[in-house]
C-alpha cells in the first residue's frame, strides 16, 4: 500500500491527497461489513435485562419489518442502541451520527430523539421526567418518534420474541449504507 511522504497535513500534496481520497472512498464502501461485524458483538447485555442488546436490536428491526415501515427506517431501527457501547450516556446522537448521511432528516430525528422518547416509560420511577420529551411535542416527528418507541423499541425486550437475524438484515444495510449522502447534511 502506498503512503503519503507528509508529516503534516499542511505539507501534503495534491497528488498524496488524491491518493488518500481514494483509499478514504474504499474505506467508506465498507461501512456496512465494519458495523455489521460489530454489531455481531453485542452479545451481551447491560446487567438486569433478559436479553441481549443485539437481541433487542433485533427484536425492534423485526418488529418494523413486521409493520412495513421503509427498509431505512427498518435499519435504524437495527441500529438505534448502537451507541450503548460506546456513549451510553449519549446513544442516541451516537446512532443518529452514524446513520445521517444515509437517512432522512426525519428518520435522523427519531433515532437522534429516541433515548429521551423512552424515558417516557421508565423516568418516573427513578423521580425523574417521563415527560421530556413533550418538549417536542410541536416538532414535526413528534409522532413518529412516539411510534417508533411504543411500537418496537419499548416493546422489544421479549426472550421469547422470534426475531430475524443479522444475516436477514445484512442485505437492507448494505443497501442503506451504499446511498449517496442525502442532502440534509
Amino acid at each position: 500500500m502506498k503512503k503519503v511522504k507528509f508529516t503534516e497535513m499542511k505539507e501534503g500534496t495534491k497528488e498524496e491527497y488524491i491518493l488518500l481520497d481514494e483509499y478514504e472512498k474504499e474505506y467508506i464502501n465498507n461501512t456496512a461489513d465494519r458495523i455489521l461485524n460489530f454489531m455481531k458483538n453485542l452479545t451481551s447485555t447491560l446487567e438486569g435485562y433478559k436479553i441481549s442488546r443485539l437481541e433487542h436490536s433485533l427484536q425492534t428491526a423485526t418488529r418494523a419489518l413486521n409493520d412495513n415501515a421503509s427498509e431505512e427506517l427498518i435499519v435504524a431501527a437495527l441500529l438505534h442502541d448502537i451507541g450503548d457501547e460506546h456513549a451510553p450516556l449519549n446513544h442516541s446522537e451516537y446512532a443518529a451520527a452514524i446513520l445521517k448521511p444515509y437517512v432522512s432528516e426525519k428518520t435522523h430525528w427519531i433515532i437522534q430523539k429516541h433515548g429521551e422518547f423512552q424515558m417516557y416509560y421508565f423516568a418516573h420511577h427513578l423521580g425523574k421526567n417521563r415527560n421530556q420529551r413533550d418538549k417536542y411535542k410541536d416538532h414535526k416527528y413528534y409522532n413518529d418518534a412516539v411510534n417508533f418507541c411504543e411500537k418496537w423499541d419499548q416493546a422489544s425486550f421479549d426472550p421469547d420474541f422470534k426475531s430475524l437475524t443479522l444475516e436477514d438484515f445484512k442485505p437492507m444495510v448494505k443497501r442503506i449504507f451504499s446511498r449517496k449522502p442525502y442532502s440534509h447534511l
